[in-house]
C-alpha cells in the first residue's frame, strides 16, 4: 500500500491549484475551469531511455467520480480491481505494452487521482489484500518488483485540470519527465536531469560520507536500481537512524533562548505564528499569545518523512506549521532563519548535516526543482505542472547516459 505520507503529498502537490510561491497558499484547485475538462485526456508516452528493453505501463488510481480503486487501459476505460484477500491475491495484469526506444504511444488518461508506473524488461507484481491494492515497496527487501527498475509519475486529472508530477519521494530511479499542453497550445514540462545528471546523482551520493552511499541498490547484473529516500534507508537500515540528530538540537538550543516565527500562507502575510522550545517541546503561538499547536523534538524519520513527529493535518493551523518546518529541517535553514518559510535556495542544505539526498537530486535537475522529499513545494521548489485546461498530457523517458 501508499504510505501515508506518500498519499499525503500527492494529494497536497497535486490538488493545489496555486503556486506555493514564498511560502503556501491557503486554498485548493480553482471551483471551475475556463473549459470543460474531457472524461479523458491523450497522454504522449515517449521512449528516448535509449535502452533496449520492453516498457510496460500501469495507469493506476482512485476514480474520482465514484471513489473506486482501479486501473484504465489504453483507452482509458477504468476497470475496478476486484476484492482482495489475505494473504494478498494476484491482482489483474492492468500492464500495457510501451513503445521501443525512439518511439512514442499515445494512451487515454482518465479523471483519476493515481500514478503511471513504467518498468524496463519486466512487468511489476501488485497484489490485492482486503484493504486494497499492494504497491511496490521500494524498501522492503522482500518486495517482489525489488530487482526491477522501474519508476512512476504521480497525477490528478479532475474538473478543475490536471496537475502531474516526477517523483523523488520514495526514491530517485528511471530518469523522465512529465508535461501538460493545453488548449491555446503552451507547453508546461518539468523532470527533465542535466546532461549527465543521472550518473552525476549517484556518483555525488557515492561520494558523501555518513552511509548516505548505502542508499544506492544495484541488482546482480551491476544495474544501479534506485537509491532509497533517506526515510526508507532509515527503515531498511541503511542510514542512521540519527543522522539528523545534531541539526536537530542545534535548532532545539537556539529556539529555547530565542522565537521562531512562521508565516505559513503567501497570500495572508498577517497570518504568524510564533514557536518557542520547551522541555522536549515546540510550542507555537498566534499572535494572541494563545498556544495552537505543539511539536515533539522530531526524529530523523520524521524530517524525512514529514510525518510521525511532524505530521502535517489537512486543516489551516498545525498542518501549514509542520509542512513549513518539514522544508526547514530537510533545507537545513532553521538555524540561519527565524522566519521560516526561507525560500531563497542560495540558503538550502548548507549546514553539513542536512538532507543530502534532496540536495543532489536538485543540483542535477535542468530546471532545479523535484519532489525529493514530501512537501518540497513549500517556495515552489516542486517538480509539478499545472493547467486548467488540459489537452495532452506527456511521460517521456529520458536517457540514462
Amino acid at each position: 500500500m501508499l504510505s501515508l505520507r506518500t498519499i499525503r503529498k500527492a494529494l497536497v502537490a497535486l490538488a493545489a491549484a496555486a503556486a506555493v510561491g514564498a511560502g503556501l497558499t491557503a486554498v485548493g484547485p480553482a471551483a471551475t475551469a475556463t473549459a470543460a475538462v474531457p472524461t479523458t485526456i491523450p497522454l504522449n508516452f515517449t521512449n528516448n531511455s535509449g535502452r533496449s528493453d520492453q516498457i510496460y505501463i500501469y495507469d493506476i488510481g482512485t476514480l474520482l467520480s465514484t471513489g473506486q480503486q482501479g486501473w484504465a487501459d489504453a483507452s482509458g476505460t477504468f476497470h475496478a480491481w476486484p476484492a482482495g484477500g489475505n494473504p494478498p491475491t494476484a491482482a489483474p495484469d492492468a500492464s500495457i505494452t510501451g513503445p521501443a526506444n525512439g518511439q512514442t504511444m499515445t494512451l487515454r488518461m482518465p479523471k483519476f487521482s493515481g500514478r503511471v508506473y513504467f518498468s524496463y524488461g519486466q512487468k511489476l507484481v501488485f497484489k490485492l489484500t482486503t484493504g486494497g491494492l499492494v504497491q511496490p515497496a521500494v524498501q522492503n527487501p522482500s518486495d517482489p518488483n525489488v530487482n526491477i527498475l522501474f519508476n512512476w509519475t504521480e497525477y490528478t486529472l479532475n474538473d478543475s485540470g490536471l496537475w502531474i508530477n516526477s517523483t523523488q519521494v520514495d526514491m530517485f530511479s528511471a530518469p523522465y519527465a512529465v508535461g501538460v499542453k493545453n488548449t491555446s497550445g503552451t507547453v508546461k514540462n518539468t523532470g527533465h536531469l542535466k546532461t549527465g545528471g543521472y550518473a552525476g546523482f549517484f556518483n555525488a551520493l557515492k561520494g558523501q560520507p555518513g552511509g548516505w552511499a548505502n542508499l544506492i541498490r544495484t541488482r546482480s547484473d551491476g544495474t544501479i536500481l534506485r537509491a532509497l529516500a533517506p526515510g526508507h534507508g532509515i527503515e531498511a537500515g541503511a542510514l542512521p537512524s540519527t543522522v539528523m540528530d545534531d541539526y536537530v538540537n542545534r535548532v532545539w538550543t537556539k529556539y529555547s533562548t530565542s522565537t521562531l516565527t512562521v508565516t505559513p500562507f503567501a497570500d495572508q502575510p498577517a497570518v504568524k505564528y510564533y514557536g518557542r522550545v520547551s522541555g522536549n517541546v515546540m510550542n507555537f503561538t498566534n499572535t494572541s499569545g494563545a498556544v495552537v499547536t505543539s511539536f515533539q523534538k522530531p526524529d530523523s524519520d520524521s524530517i524525512f518523512g514529514c510525518y510521525k513527529l511532524l505530521d502535517a493535518p489537512n486543516d489551516l493551523v498545525r498542518g501549514p506549521i509542520s509542512r513549513t518546518l518539514c522544508a526547514g529541517y530537510n533545507r537545513s535553514t532553521l538555524l540561519t532563519n527565524s522566519s521560516q518559510p526561507d525560500t531563497s535556495s542560495t540558503g538550502f542544505y548548507q549546514d553539513v548535516v542536512t538532507n543530502h539526498y534532496a540536495r543532489k537530486i536538485h543540483a542535477q535537475m535542468a530546471d532545479g526543482k523535484a519532489y525529493a522529499f514530501a512537501f518540497d513545494d513549500v517556495g515552489n521548489y516542486e517538480s509539478l505542472v499545472n493547467d486548467s485546461n488540459p489537452q495532452t498530457a506527456y511521460i517521456t523517458l529520458d536517457p540514462f547516459s
